[in-house]
């Protein structure tokens, strides 16, 4: 049985190489392969990867053109893999490679599809622990994911399941949507959290909005809903107010209930036009991301 394991890189030119001999001294019981994107960092990643990827047989290396983000990283790797399973794991050490073993062995043992790594105690900054709390009640409600279950970066996938995540071609992937519009077969395992190595984390506020509002928008009708909700209920009270307005009941200023349902108009507009904006850059094959440097290795 092959096992990949795929791993991210942004600015990760400090840790990469020893993430990598980690891995490698932890996984040297079982055939694996890893596969390392490039996700267009600006520090010398690339060249630490190229050299890995000559050191090591069983390395692959991807390298994207330009920085087109983490999901979009992902899928690369993922596209590439050639595992029964495939692990993903971040660059910045906080999951430690020997808890890789105990994802694949509850995957194996409860025969999950995909298996997340859950954390007694996170160790990521504040910003980015407010935005996965965030995700997390978002992602219960519109994918009926259980509750007490974290959608964390390092996790196992099944090769079924990877190959139909590899089906969607579009510019806006998010990963554990997929993963939930194609199986509730999912289970968790405890793992170890350590604080990051080095530098800071990648995530920032703009980023973690970016996310938000990329599975609110891509991955459910919600807000299409909602602002059909709105339209009925200011038509509904604009008519109310008209009849109350005729018989002089009301003296309310009336700019003001014009101005307010305006916005309301205007917000609801906006909505769809997020809409019809993503599907014209899905249906005009804005890429999933751009190859810049391709070495695959032979890993059986």
């Amino acid at each position: 049985m092959l096992l990949s394991v795929v791993i991210p890189v942004y600015h990760g030119a400090v840790t990469i190489t020893k993430l990598v001999e980690t891995v490698q001294e932890q996984l040297k019981a079982y055939a694996f392969e890893i596969i390392l994107i490039n996700d267009g960092s600006k520090d010398n990643s690339e060249q630490v990867c190229i050299n890995l990827s000559e050191q090591y047989k069983n390395i692959s290396f991807l390298s994207l053109r330009k920085n087109f983000g983490e999901f979009n990283a992902v899928m690369c790797g993922l596209y590439y893999a050639k595992g029964e399973y495939t692990v993903i794991i971040d660059d910045d050490f906080q999951n430690p490679p020997s808890e890789i073993i105990k994802l694949l062995n509850t995957a194996q043992n409860g025969n999950f599809d995909v298996v997340y790594s859950q954390y007694d105690e996170k160790k990521h900054h504040a910003i980015r622990n407010f935005g996965s709390w965030l995700v997390n009640q978002v992602t219960t409600t519109l994918f009926k994911k259980p509750q007490d279950l974290y959608l964390s970066s390092f996790k196992i996938i099944k090769r079924e399941v990877v190959e139909e995540i590899c089906k969607y071609k579009g510019p806006y992937p998010y990963l554990d949507g997929l993963i939930f519009n194609i199986t509730d077969n999912v289970g968790k395992v405890t793992v170890i959290h350590n604080d990051r190595h080095h530098g800071e984390s990648n995530y920032t506020a703009k980023k973690l909005a970016s996310l938000f509002l990329n599975i609110i928008f891509g991955y459910s009708l919600l807000p299409v809903r909602l602002s059909l909700f709105l339209g009925m209920l200011s038509t509904f009270t604009a008519l109310i107010l008209s009849v109350l307005q005729l018989f002089s009941v009301i003296d309310y200023p009336i700019r003001l209930v014009v101005l307010f349902f305006g916005g309301i108009q205007l917000i609801s507009i906006g909505i769809v036009g997020e809409y019809i904006g993503k599907t014209f850059l899905t249906q005009g094959n804005t890429p999933q991301y751009t190859l810049k440097i391709k070495r695959i290795n032979n890993a059986e």
